[in-house]
């Protein structure tokens, strides 16, 4: 296809396509999707070879949130039978990040439900991050604690921290029909406020909303503008008890295709499969390995994600490698712009990972069925309905927060 050899041209050079050429990416049809994979992951191996970065979630504090997110568990009024508690003391969070740490990760991301933290809880955070980094030689953490004040950012970046999430999650046009508590610009502002401390900046995405093609090509571009190290994709899990609860409208080839367009506009990002793998993808989750560069080990924040073990047997068998502590995740030329993580190999420090959520948490599902065998195929970029599988979404009972063995 001439369009994914323009594509493959340019994310090569870091240029930037045409909105067109992005929303033609995700209006290719099901004939064409090893074609769309093998050219993104022309440009994903250029700048990242075969390397698999791993991300271990720590769910600080759970529940209770005062926003409205409606795509999330931890939301004000939400019903899902999540756990619920308040902060973790350091050597609690330094034993649950132990576990993923011994799993292979390399990069720990430290979440907390809420607006945005108080000073006294960047305080918690501060002597968290202190605890986990005394106990682990090289480990990189990331911070996602909602909205940030000014001067917050820097004391983070003052006591340890390497990165500090916090997505868009969807358009600017669209925002308002998703959370009405904040704003989409408030949340640019926390990313500039990271970026300015100089600290790695990782914004990325939901999808599965109900957004539209355009919506999803708006927020990428965003971000693209934005400019973070690491761009987090999420897929929406619908929680029971939360207003999007009846979205499934995913299906795994239409998670390819987000995560090949995300690539090609974001070629040198780190880009990570997050909430809802392996809900919506299953078993098409190692095509997608050729497309993003990172991924969760385990458990999310608020639901069970897939076996730790298993998740590294994946990555083994389609051919891929953990990307090791010593490594430096981003590009050269991305590492050596900033003071931002992945910038210097000393540091040991990669992209930024983040969790599948901006204030609270928020991981996807849902997955397509195979039609009836006789069906006539679709015509490219019609949507294919979606079957709700409830039963791929578990609540997580283990970890952090609770006194039985993590997944990792």
């Amino acid at each position: 296809m001439d369009l994914l050899n323009t594509l493959v041209d340019k994310g090569l050079r870091r240029e930037l396509p045409t909105r067109d050429e992005a929303l033609a990416v995700l209006a290719t049809s099901d004939d064409e999707l090893l074609d769309v994979v093998a050219a993104a992951g022309k440009v994903r191996r250029q700048w990242f070879g075969r390397r698999v970065k791993l991300n271990y979630l720590v769910n600080l504090k759970s529940g209770l949130c005062p926003e409205d997110c409606s795509y999330c568990s931890q939301r004000l009024g939400s019903q899902a039978g999540i756990l619920k508690y308040t902060w973790l003391k350091p050597d609690q969070a330094s034993e649950a990040a132990a576990a993923g740490l011994a799993g292979g990760a390399k990069r720990v991301c430290l979440v907390a439900s809420g607006r945005g933290p108080t000073d006294r809880d960047v305080d918690r955070v501060s002597d968290t991050i202190k605890a986990i980094k005394d106990r682990h030689d090289g480990v990189e953490v990331c911070a996602c604690l909602g909205l940030l004040s000014d001067g917050q950012a820097e004391r983070l970046r003052e006591a340890g921290a390497d990165a500090y999430n916090h997505n868009l999650n969807t358009s600017e046009g669209t925002y308002e029909a998703i959370t009405t508590t904040h704003t989409y610009a408030d949340r640019v502002d926390t990313v500039q406020k990271a970026h300015a401390a100089g600290l790695s900046a990782c914004s990325g995405l939901i999808a599965g909303m109900g957004e539209s093609d355009e919506d999803l090509v708006d927020v990428v571009y965003a971000l693209r503008e934005l400019d973070p190290d690491s761009v987090p994709v999420n897929f929406l899990i619908p929680f029971e008890g939360t207003p999007l609860a009846k979205e499934w409208n995913l299906t795994p080839q239409r998670c390819l295709r987000i995560l090949a367009m995300v690539r090609f506009v974001c070629p040198d990002a780190e880009v990570r499969i997050a909430g809802g793998r392996e809900v919506h993808l299953r078993t098409m989750q190692p095509l997608a390995l050729h497309l993003a560069n990172s991924i969760f080990l385990g458990d999310y924040l608020t639901s069970e994600g897939q076996a730790g073990r298993a998740d590294l047997d994946m990555i083994a068998d389609a051919g891929f490698e953990v990307e090791g502590a010593g490594e430096v995740t981003l590009p050269e030329h991305r590492a050596a712009a900033g003071a931002g993580c992945g910038s210097r190999a000393e540091t040991g420090c990669g992209p930024h990972a983040e969790s599948d959520t901006g204030c609270g948490s928020h991981e996807g599902g849902g997955c397509g069925p195979c039609g009836p065998a006789a069906a006539e195929p679709a015509p490219a970029g019609t949507r294919v309905p979606a079957e709700a599988r409830t039963d791929l979404v578990a609540v997580r009972r283990r970890g952090a927060g609770t006194d039985l063995a993590p997944n990792a």
